[in-house]
């Protein structure tokens, strides 16, 4: 045996979808869900979706195409021989749609209040690659938004700036290099 494989399995290795991530490239963030119409059995496709969902708030939504992306996940893994356990690298870049899949599911199942679940598929990302989580929450950042907090113009306490209208002003921060 060899490695942090101590069932001595094979990685199971997801055959790759290039389409797939060409349709996500050209499509941005608003147009995904004609990605997903058009390959529905993609995990990843659907863990996109998911983290669009994600970065609107819309946690249910969220919640929902992680779970597709989840069993599409499951399907293709079980097609490619996977049986349960064993290695998914991170590394092997077809692997990452599954993965991203039940880290979405994971971080919306948090978010209502699923400990279980959360659990449950925390031991499934580290048994798969333990490196994954570390790997989706420092490389998977383009769909998440950053709250921004701004001060009521009419001296009441600060205000979530999605609540409030779209500001006619602008600001640019220049620096050097």
């Amino acid at each position: 045996m060899t490695g942090d494989n101590l069932l001595d399995q094979p990685e199971t290795l997801l055959p790759d979808e290039p389409e797939v991530r060409a349709a996500l490239d050209r499509a941005g963030r608003h147009r995904v869900t004609d990605v997903v119409t058009t390959h529905p059995t993609s995990s990843l496709a659907w863990a996109e979706l998911a983290d669009v969902a994600n970065s609107e708030a819309r946690t249910i939504e969220s919640y929902a195409y992680a779970r597709v992306g989840y069993h599409r996940g499951l399907d293709a893994l079980r097609k490619a021989g996977w049986r349960g356990h064993g290695s998914i690298p991170w590394s092997h870049e077809p692997n990452r749609g599954v993965l991203r899949a039940f880290y979405a599911l994971r971080r919306a199942a948090g978010q209502i209040g699923e400990t279980d679940e959360v659990e449950r598929l925390g031991s499934l990302l580290a048994d798969s690659d333990p490196s994954a989580v570390a790997r989706i929450e420092s490389e998977h950042t383009t769909t998440q938004l950053i709250q921004v907090i701004r001060p009521d113009v009419t001296g009441g306490a600060a205000r979530n700036a999605a609540d409030a209208a779209p500001s006619t002003e602008a600001f640019v921060i220049r620096g050097e290099d």
